[in-house]
């Protein structure tokens, strides 16, 4: 089955790559048909799961390359069965709570209006965070937590203990243990921060405000200059991205 949603009002200069970074992060593109023999450009970007359209479709009015994106599909497609995450198996994007994802946009320069971001946090809220995310998040809270502190032990757990004191016993001890050297995301690196509370509550619960999500999306910006400048500087603690294309 195809999951595809229809893009017009595309700037003149947005190519298909352009397209197709912008809505990776929605999940999964199987391709992108871009039109350019009309007056405008157009577009349909066909996703690999229905999660991906309707995050998509929040996007409705965003900015790309200048231009105002509206977007839309001809078809309302049903929820799909989760399928339950494997231990150790890389996170699908689709699985994201909506806010998140869309903190994520933020953090690459993209312009989203307080109305999309409301968006986000109302699909959140009716649809709920996907169980599929929610358990690898607190698989890596654990598995990350046992290696770092010992049997038993979750990061926000211990981050939670030192708050209580300080932050930087949090941080001291997290130079000792080495959270970094055994982190392997963002969400691992930020649960093991003095912000992992916040962290947490962010991506695990559904009461959001449109501040929340510019929060998070510049603690996600200042973990990808931390991750450059790492491996500019010959460490391999963090773990860097791409550059993405922005939107301005």
């Amino acid at each position: 089955m195809s999951y595809t949603v229809n893009v017009s009002g595309i700037a003149a200069s947005t190519t298909e790559q352009h397209l197709n970074e912008f809505f990776t992060l929605c999940g999964g593109i199987s391709r992108i048909d871009l039109d350019e023999t009309g007056l405008s450009k157009s577009a349909v970007v066909h996703f690999e799961k229905p999660t991906a359209v309707r995050t998509a479709l929040m996007l409705n009015g965003g900015s790309l390359d200048g231009a105002q994106l509206s977007i839309h599909s001809d078809t309302v497609h049903p929820d799909e069965e989760e399928v339950p995450h494997v231990p150790g198996s890389p996170l699908d994007q689709s699985d994201k709570p909506r806010a998140g994802i869309a903190a994520e946009y933020l953090s690459k320069g993209y312009k989203l209006s307080d109305s999309i971001l409301q968006r986000a946090i109302q699909l959140d809220t009716e649809k709920g965070i996907s169980t599929r995310f929610l358990n690898y998040f607190q698989s890596l809270d654990v598995s990350i937590g046992a290696k770092a502190l010992g049997p038993d032990q979750t990061l926000s757990g211990k981050v939670t203990s030192t708050f209580q004191t300080a932050t930087q016993r949090a941080k001291t001890v997290d130079e000792q243990k080495g959270y970094t050297k055994v982190a392997g995301d963002y969400y691992t690196r930020a649960l093991g921060s003095p912000l992992g509370q916040r962290v947490r509550s962010f991506y695990t619960s559904t009461s959001k405000q449109i501040l929340d999500i510019h929060e998070e999306a510049r603690r996600i910006a200042d973990e990808h200059k931390d991750s450059q400048h790492a491996h500019a500087t010959g460490s391999t603690d963090g773990e860097a991205s791409g550059p993405a294309h922005s939107s301005e």
